[in-house]
């Protein structure tokens, strides 16, 4: 039998964590959203408000149903108020070390019988789950973003995942309004396997002097019909977690093909991280992007 998912923890308030606290409370889940920080906790709810006003205004959803969401979603510092959760997806940095933290910390307050998700785009499921207390129960939950817009959910079953866990999972992605794809716990998944290894291409292209920012974003939006280009989409990812997951894909799979582009790492190492730092491949600070390079 399936575990009934009702109320719904989210570790993280940043893009990917407000994002999916807003999908869940629109299709009526209990949620309760977590950070560590107030102020995160209030911009993670300024951005979710703005979000569904947005869905307003183009008629996605009513009034009604924004005020109702907003309602159905509560905030908590600290971990303990998951407590009561029958499900906690977390969204932290993409590092191994400050997730199984989190694990470790999550699992001392939350109920037994309580599914745990990461929303990881590329860490290894089993290793994320030995850091828990209930591995079986454990499972990885991969969103794409921006999360209200996306259809796609990755699932991901780590070797000890049951099946009780991959059907109350698949169950409550379907109540979202999502598709799922089941991915097999390999580095890095099903769409970033692919897609990273395309956007550090693209970086080494720019490395390389093949062609110039606007010239390989220009030739894979009009060639291809990409509808961002990689190094666009790059800063809308974050340099620092492009450059994490394709670490892992170098480390996991042992093959150059994954080296990072070394242009990717020095980005990372000054510090422009794209949209989020306001520099990236782009500069934002203007009234338009510029090219960097």
């Amino acid at each position: 039998m399936a575990a009934v998912i009702k109320k719904v923890g989210v570790i993280g308030a940043g893009q990917m964590g407000n994002g999916i606290a807003h999908v869940a409370a629109l299709a009526g889940f209990d949620v309760v959203l977590n950070d560590v920080s107030s102020d995160r906790l209030k911009s993670g709810m300024a951005t979710i408000n703005g979000n569904l006003a947005r869905q307003v205004s183009k008629k996605g959803v009513t009034e009604d149903d924004k005020a109702k969401a907003i309602a159905r979603i509560s905030l908590a510092e600290k971990l303990d108020g998951l407590a009561d959760c029958d499900l906690v997806i977390e969204t932290a940095v993409e590092k191994e070390e400050v997730k199984r933290k989190i694990f470790h910390e999550l699992c001392a307050v939350l109920k037994p019988e309580a599914i745990v998700a990461s929303d990881t785009s590329s860490i290894s499921i089993t290793r994320l789950a030995a850091a828990t207390d209930r591995p079986e129960r454990f499972i990885g939950i991969h969103f794409m973003n921006p999360v209200p817009l996306m259809e796609l959910v990755e699932l991901i079953r780590g070797i000890a995942t049951d099946d009780a866990t991959f059907e109350a999972s698949k169950e409550f992605v379907a109540k979202l309004g999502k598709q799922v794809a089941v991915s097999e716990d390999f580095p890095a998944f099903i769409v970033n396997r692919i897609l990273l290894p395309m956007i550090n291409e693209a970086i080494y292209t720019l490395y390389e002097g093949v062609g110039n920012v606007e010239a390989i974003d220009a030739a894979m939006k009009l060639g291809a019909h990409h509808p961002m280009g990689p190094l666009e989409l790059a800063d809308f990812i974050g340099l620092d977690t492009c450059l994490s997951i394709m670490q892992v894909l170098h480390e996991g799979l042992a093959d150059s093909k994954y080296r990072p582009c070394p242009l990717l790492v020095k980005y990372v190492e000054a510090g422009w991280l794209g949209r989020k730092t306001q520099r990236g491949f782009y500069d934002y600070r203007g009234a338009k992007p510029v090219p960097t390079r």
